[in-house]
């Protein structure tokens, strides 16, 4: 007798690795649709859209260097990210205690592409006292949730920025700016405060010592990405 071919664990594995993809592909739809959406409220056409989010995708893996120094690394046994991402402990092997180089960039898709599109709508819509309050509120908030992680560069939980963007939209922006005001403090905010304001400390810069410092990158990116989009969606 043989046996079902429904049944027959290759079918079964190969199943299982078609409803993934479809899976993955569903939620990539559904996300999407859901930035799509963000950006039609800020204005722009579908065309733009997708060449900001291929730009985007593309631009977060360049990472342009705008100053190199030399630092000694220190050894660091583990690290702590409690507070922020979950409680546990990631290892870290040790560094040799010699001089090394350490370069600081901009990353394309993380800071550059942010900042053109918040420059373009301030140009738009002006600056509003509003605008200038949340800007101010969500550098603050995300400089304190942010930690500088030894080795690897700086994170942040990416959902708080967003909500935090979201009550200062609803709050001090003025009425028919919400998305433009949302998608600039979000976006120029979570930059600001997470990223240049700890890499312009030299006491954040002598606990991070890794290799490349990218601002709008690395741990940071997603939470600089998703804070405007987010913020679009709910202001």
């Amino acid at each position: 007798m043989f046996p079902n071919p429904f049944f027959f664990l290759p079918f079964l594995l190969f199943a299982f690795f078609i409803f993934f993809l479809l899976i993955i592909f569903l939620f990539g739809l559904v996300q999407i649709g859901a930035i799509t959406v963000a950006f039609s409220k800020l204005g722009l056409s579908a065309g733009q859209v997708f060449f900001i989010l291929l730009a985007t995708l593309i631009g977060s893996a360049i990472n342009i260097p705008i100053y190199s120094r030399t630092i000694v690394p220190e050894a660091y046994d583990t690290i702590d990210l409690s507070g922020v991402w979950r409680h546990y402990r990631i290892p870290v092997y040790g560094f040799e205690f010699t001089p090394s180089k350490q370069i600081i960039a901009v990353n394309v898709g993380g800071c550059l592409i942010p900042c053109l599109l918040s420059i373009y709508f301030i140009l738009q819509t002006g600056v509003s006292l509003g605008l200038v309050i949340s800007l101010i509120i969500v550098c603050l908030s995300t400089y304190k949730l942010a930690r500088p992680i030894p080795g690897l560069g700086i994170g942040i939980p990416f959902l708080l920025p967003p909500l935090i963007t979201v009550l200062c939209t609803w709050t001090f922006a003025p009425k028919g700016l919400e998305a433009q005001v949302a998608y600039i403090s979000g976006s120029l905010g979570t930059l600001i405060g997470a990223d240049i304001l700890h890499l312009i400390n030299k006491k954040t810069l002598a606990r991070i010592q890794a290799p490349l410092l990218s601002i709008g990158g690395a741990g940071t990116f997603d939470g600089i990405f998703l804070s405007g989009i987010i913020a679009v969606l709910l202001a």
